[in-house]
């Protein structure tokens, strides 16, 4: 017999099932919903960031005219 059929051989007779597919995959699936949520909880503190130092924008433009550089703060 040849080395790659002995290989199949050996493959097809380790596939066996000794249990649930999906209880044996679930732990994966708290790990990526535990990341996800920590991702998405970095995102949501990074929402309104601009406005919250919108003071020192202003006084920064009255300070240096309109002409500035025109990136940030929606202008």
């Amino acid at each position: 017999m040849n080395l790659v059929a002995q290989l199949v051989q050996t493959a097809a007779e380790n596939t066996e099932q000794n249990g649930n597919v999906t209880l044996e995959t679930l732990p994966f699936f708290f790990i990526a919903a535990g990341v996800f949520t920590l991702l998405g909880l970095v995102a949501l503190s990074y929402r309104n960031v601009a406005n919250r130092h919108a003071a020192k924008a202003e006084a920064w433009a009255a300070e240096h005219g309109h002409e500035g550089h025109g990136a940030g703060h929606g202008h």
